[in-house]
């Protein structure tokens, strides 16, 4: 059984489709679209050449222009926090930080917070001044102050 190029183009849209319904994660999307500008080329009786040809390039330009789009449109429903700008200031450690332990806190901008250490190692005492480098869940990652 030989399958004609418009049957494999007609599988691929259906194949890529199906996987990007499956993730939802935008994966597979531009490949889809590249497969049904080349379905199109094929049903109009396009080279094999040019049918390639189309996919690839159909595939890169949807990929560039619309994906910044989706990514945008998707992710309008995120809840946004201003927790991230906390990376980079300073806090005063409330509660000696020990990961081993599973103990710290930290107070940046009047409020108090989990803190752990970059360092799962170092041990950081009350009273001393850190620098937060990262968010994890509720918890600050604090570091040395940076001089």
């Amino acid at each position: 059984m030989s399958l004609s190029m418009t049957q494999v183009w007609l599988i691929a849209v259906a194949l890529l489709l199906l996987i990007e319904f499956a993730t939802t994660a935008l994966t597979t999307i531009w490949f889809a679209g590249g497969a049904l500008i080349a379905l199109i080329c094929s049903l109009l009786g396009g080279p094999v050449w040019l049918q390639c040809a189309l996919f690839a390039a159909g595939s890169v330009v949807l990929l560039f222009l619309t994906r910044p789009l989706a990514v945008r449109l998707l992710k309008k429903d995120a809840v946004r926090t201003n927790a991230d700008s906390l990376i980079g200031k300073e806090a005063v450690v409330t509660e000696k930080i020990d990961n081993l332990r599973s103990t710290g806190a930290v107070q940046v901008s009047g409020q108090v917070w989990t803190a752990r250490s970059v360092n799962p190692e170092h041990i950081i005492e009350k009273d001393e001044i850190v620098m937060i480098r990262a968010i994890e869940g509720v918890k600050l990652i604090v570091g040395k102050r940076i001089s």
